[in-house]
């Protein structure tokens, strides 16, 4: 008789604060997607999550009370996934959920990261265990706690045939190189959609840049891209990672400086910006680089990685999951190894002493 289906489910919600990405995978023989469903994010929650972005009045009753409303709208993306995809909670053997960041700040000594959304409360919501605040252990090791991706690119996206780049592009960009020989790296390399986005709800009132029409229509301004890609953080050497207690409105406004640059000129360097800091942390000896989350629905930005790369570009689907539920199913996988006792980080990426 067959061993029964080992399901798990990966929920996240990154820093472009757009939705909920939930997705049903099974890990009994590889890892196969069999079902997602995502919750868009409401207004109030979105806003209140970009205000504890930084400090503000009351933070810490207010952070609380948004932690398990979070749990409840976690939980209802459970519900709908399950519901969606016709299978009991009872099958499930854990959810992996990554929690909303609301700050990142791991330079040691006193390095932290903290994503909420109340994992106990979840539990008892679902009535299915929950793997959670996987960033605190890789930070107790040394590490930044980030990007936690690679080691989960690495179990499923690795090849003896091909050195591969895969990019992910949420609100930041992380990239993760795995090499033929099983090697993996992997670090942030600065914001993805995060800044493109943020002008695109100022200017145009949309939630970002259908893709990237309104950039394309505008021209890149030399200036303004030298002096942002003068922030620091593009000179670090890895490990290192980012979130938006470095690039946001506040850190774009410090380079605009009451300019009167055209708004689509200002879209234009913005993604480009994202695109030539990606290509300058891939490595030379990628074959070809695969894209997920969800620049990789850019074609304006695909195309010009490509052309700064000069390699092969193409999204994660050609591996066999879709980009846009890449960190999804990540989540899923890291509470898989957790409920093994197996380790989910990876090292070199992270920084950390261990796995």
């Amino acid at each position: 008789m067959p061993s029964p289906p080992k399901l798990y489910i990966g929920l996240m919600s990154g820093t472009s604060l757009d939705a909920v990405d939930a997705a049903l995978l099974d890990f009994t023989d590889g890892c196969k997607l069999l079902c997602t469903c995502e919750l868009v994010l409401p207004d109030d929650l979105r806003c209140e999550i970009r205000a504890l972005n930084s400090p503000c009045d009351n933070e810490l009753q207010r952070s609380l009370i948004l932690d398990k409303k979070l749990a409840h709208l976690f939980n209802d993306a459970v519900q709908l996934l399950l519901a969606k995809a016709c299978v009991d909670k009872n099958d499930i053997i854990a959810i992996g959920s990554h929690g909303q960041t609301l700050r990142h700040a791991p330079t040691a000594p006193w390095g932290y990261s903290l994503q909420i959304g109340n994992a106990s409360l979840l539990a008892e919501l679902s009535g299915i265990t929950v793997v959670a605040d996987f960033r605190s252990r890789d930070i107790a090791a040394g590490g930044q706690g980030a990007p936690l991706v690679p080691a989960f690119h690495q179990a499923v996206f690795a090849s003896k045939d091909e050195s591969r780049a895969i990019v992910n592009i949420g609100g930041m960009a992380n990239i993760s190189f795995l090499s033929r020989t099983g090697d993996v790296s992997g670090f942030d390399t600065g914001p993805g959609n995060v800044l493109m986005d943020y002008w695109c709800q100022t200017h145009q009132d949309c939630c970002f840049d259908n893709n990237g029409q309104w950039a394309k229509s505008g021209q890149v301004i030399p200036e303004l891209l030298n002096n942002m890609l003068s922030e620091p953080f593009f000179a670090l050497a890895p490990p290192k990672s980012t979130g938006r207690e470095c690039f946001d409105g506040h850190w774009l406004a410090q380079y605009l400086n009451n300019t009167s640059y055209a708004t689509k000129d200002v879209q234009a360097t913005l993604l480009e910006l994202t695109a030539r800091t990606i290509c300058d942390a891939i490595n030379d000896d990628a074959d070809c680089i695969y894209l997920c989350g969800g620049g990789a629905y850019n074609g304006n930005l695909q195309e010009r990685i490509s052309q700064l790369s000069q390699k092969n570009v193409k999204d994660t689907s050609a591996l066999g999951i879709s980009a846009q539920w890449i960190e999804a199913a990540a989540f899923a996988w890291l509470a898989k190894q957790t409920m093994q006792m197996l380790s989910s980080n990876a090292p070199n990426a992270t920084g950390a002493k261990g796995e």
